[in-house]
């Protein structure tokens, strides 16, 4: 498939590099034999993963990623396998549009610094049991969580681990956070939508085990009881080519096979 589209591009004059450690099987040049600024989209294959690895692998580029999705789900890769040549004519015709969707920035008190397109998650790790999690909104005290973690998402991350924890969906373009306690021990806990003008500061209080702070499955370090982060949305965006064609309330209705029908 990769050396059909690279054929297909090349046929409508486009330049196609590809990743270094491609190179030689596709017959094409390295992504380090030009410079960032001359690459103008990245192409994808695989699913929603595929682009986060490309979008933090290559953090010094500011090109837009289109993603074919080979995998089941992918909300984000949403050309599917089946229409990839009659979506990249739609692509190289202009019939697409760049979505500049939020990107979370935070920092440790041990000078760990990270960014997140879906989500930061505090997760017990190797614990056995239940850790407590206090949050702070903006310095003033918000709740101590006794649960198996802490997520918090982006509204293009809602569709990732925190809707498999039971919070809510949100539309990509809707400027807000989700908190969502995984597993909590009081069943009153539940997710919460924040407004991005507030910084999010997240501690890990039990005397227990180091538990391991992930963004976006990608970016890890572990955590001490008492040691925290401080996360807040980032001046810069994460782009994301969206084809004219696709409907996100579309992708919705199918990725999560609902069943409902037109009356």
């Amino acid at each position: 498939m990769a050396q059909q589209i690279i054929a297909f591009l090349r046929e409508n004059h486009v330049s196609v590099v590809v990743e270094d450690d491609q190179a030689v099987a596709l017959n094409a040049p390295p992504l380090s034999s030009v410079q960032p600024k001359e690459v103008q989209f990245f192409i994808t294959m695989g699913g929603d993963g595929s682009i986060l690895r490309v979008a933090h692998r290559y953090v010094h580029f500011e090109a837009a990623i289109l993603g074919i999705n080979l995998g089941q789900l992918g909300f984000m890769a949403d050309v599917q396998i089946s229409e990839v040549l009659s979506s990249l004519e739609d692509f190289l015709s202009g019939a697409y549009t760049i979505e500049k969707r939020m990107v979370l920035e935070g920092m440790s008190d041990h000078q760990h610094s990270f960014f997140a397109i879906n989500d930061c998650v505090l997760h017990r790790a190797c614990n056995p049991n239940l850790i407590e999690i206090s949050i702070f909104i903006d310095n003033l005290f918000f709740n101590t969580f006794e649960a198996d973690g802490m997520i918090l998402a982006t509204p293009n991350g809602s569709t990732a681990y925190s809707l498999a924890a039971g919070g809510p969906i949100i539309c990509p373009n809707v400027d807000a956070l989700i908190l969502t306690p995984i597993c909590p021990h009081t069943i009153s806990n539940r997710p919460i939508v924040i407004s991005t003008k507030h910084t999010i500061r997240i501690q890990y209080i039990s005397k227990n085990a180091p538990v391991e702070f992930v963004s976006d499955g990608f970016q890890h370090f572990t955590m001490h009881a008492g040691d925290v982060v401080q996360i807040r949305k980032s001046l810069r965006t994460f782009n994301l080519v969206t084809l004219t064609r696709s409907d996100y309330f579309s992708i919705l209705r199918n990725k999560l096979n609902w069943s409902g029908k037109l009356r």
